[in-house]
């Protein structure tokens, strides 16, 4: 499997956005705090970067991403607007939003070693989509570890949910209500860029 090893605090500051979007509250990069005065960026640059800022916060490597936009543009509606949604519906997504995992790298990491369920089933592919009525569960054998007890006692992290997914309070237990919507999306992405991008 395809493995993202960049810096964090350094990719998020050259693409524009802010590390808490990932998960990180703390992550700062203190390098080159002036930073050089950049020339304006080309249109082609803008298109690049925009793309590469949604792979980045969702994990996804060029191959997947490609064949994402492929079947956003089959779709009916906005082809923009059908790839994000389609990215937001990803398994280690859901897990992060529903806040089972800090980070979207950890829910990827913990839906891979097969900790979760969909209706039922055992699914250990971050990539696998939900549908609206889904109820994503963490694994009875997985429950007694100290990462899931924590998030379900006292102290356990307040989780600010979309719209489109419901999590029992003090449960292991998630439900896809709906499917996302483009205002789902809280990241600040212009998706015609990445459109015009693969129009070319």
């Amino acid at each position: 499997m395809a493995k993202n090893m960049q810096p964090i605090a350094k990719r998020c500051r050259a693409l524009g956005i802010s590390p808490a979007a990932m998960g990180y509250a703390k992550k700062e990069s203190n390098r080159n705090p002036g930073g050089q005065m950049r020339k304006k960026k080309s249109e082609y640059a803008l298109q690049l970067s925009e793309k590469q800022k949604v792979k980045f916060v969702y994990g996804i490597m060029e191959k997947q991403f490609r064949s994402y936009y492929e079947k956003a543009a089959r779709m009916p509606g906005k082809t923009g607007e059908n790839l994000l949604v389609l990215v937001e519906r990803r398994l280690d997504n859901v897990v992060y939003r529903l806040g089972f995992a800090m980070t979207r790298r950890e829910a990827r990491q913990l839906v891979s070693h097969g900790h979760f369920t969909v209706n039922g089933q055992r699914v250990d592919i971050p990539s696998f989509l939900v549908k609206a009525g889904d109820v994503i569960e963490v694994r009875e054998a997985s429950r007694s570890s100290v990462k899931f007890k924590r998030l379900t006692g006292e102290d356990a992290p307040a989780v600010l949910l979309p719209q489109w997914l419901e999590r029992e309070k003090n449960s292991l237990k998630g439900t896809v209500t709906k499917m996302p919507v483009r205002e789902d999306v809280d990241l600040p992405i212009e998706e015609h860029l990445i459109v015009e991008l693969y129009s070319k």
